[in-house]
């Protein structure tokens, strides 16, 4: 079996199609022609289904650092076509969902009845209007709650970045500082040479004037010798 990364994203790519295929198939033709509880499962089996889609193309994009780069770009537009249809079948379950729950909330007992006469006194008129209004204001709520997420997620980006920021600047510090403390490693190193090879020196000039006074005293002691015993 050959496991390079081509062809496992070959295999990945021919998996993707063929789920892809049955997915437009159940929402476009099996999962409308269903009705309640029916629906319900149709589209939980359909929403599993595109999880399995999306696992299978997260694998084909790590295959793709590991193929050659004269290769790589083809396959990233491959890629790129494939995410964009599965773009596609979540925008046409989320429709479909929609499209539930609006029948859901129009239905009940009788339906909608007397819809073409607003001012109709049957109950259960007022009651599958109450539940469209109760419906609107949830979908509402639930775009207020979306619109606060995004603020929240834009105003944890912008503190993210900040503190990215604030790290590269104390990066940036930090390896000023180990690039002076190396600087100061090296001129200690050399101030300690020089410090050694000056007292060299200073040894060397001492023996040496010891040597030049012994010779001296050496020398007075043979001139006098030489004045008084002989």
């Amino acid at each position: 079996m050959d496991n390079s990364p081509t062809a496992l994203f070959e295999n990945y790519d021919e998996d993707f199609k063929q789920l892809l295929a049955s997915l437009k198939g159940k929402l476009e033709g099996d999962v409308k022609q269903l009705k309640g509880e029916q629906r319900k499962a149709a589209l939980k089996k359909v929403s599993e289904e595109l999880d399995e889609a999306e696992e299978i193309v997260a694998q084909m994009e790590v295959e793709l650092p590991s193929m050659p780069v004269s290769i790589r770009q083809t396959y990233q537009g491959r890629l790129a076509t494939s995410k964009q249809g599965l773009e596609k079948v979540k925008k046409t379950l989320r429709d479909v969902r929609s499209e539930n729950q609006r029948s859901e909330l129009l239905s009940g007992p009788g339906g909608f009845p007397n819809s073409d006469d607003p001012y109709t006194d049957d109950p259960s008129a007022y009651s599958a209007r109450t539940r469209l209004l109760q419906g609107t204001e949830t979908l509402a709520d639930g775009s207020r709650r979306l619109d606060n997420a995004h603020r929240i997620a834009l105003e944890t980006e912008d503190v993210g970045g900040e503190i990215l920021r604030n790290l590269r600047g104390q990066r940036e510090q930090i390896e000023h500082t180990r690039d002076t403390l190396v600087q100061a490693d090296s001129s200690i190193d050399r101030a300690a040479g020089t410090l050694k090879k000056m007292i060299y020196k200073m040894y060397q000039q001492k023996f040496l004037s010891a040597g030049i006074i012994a010779v001296l005293v050496i020398l007075i002691l043979i001139v006098l010798y030489s004045k008084f015993f002989r």
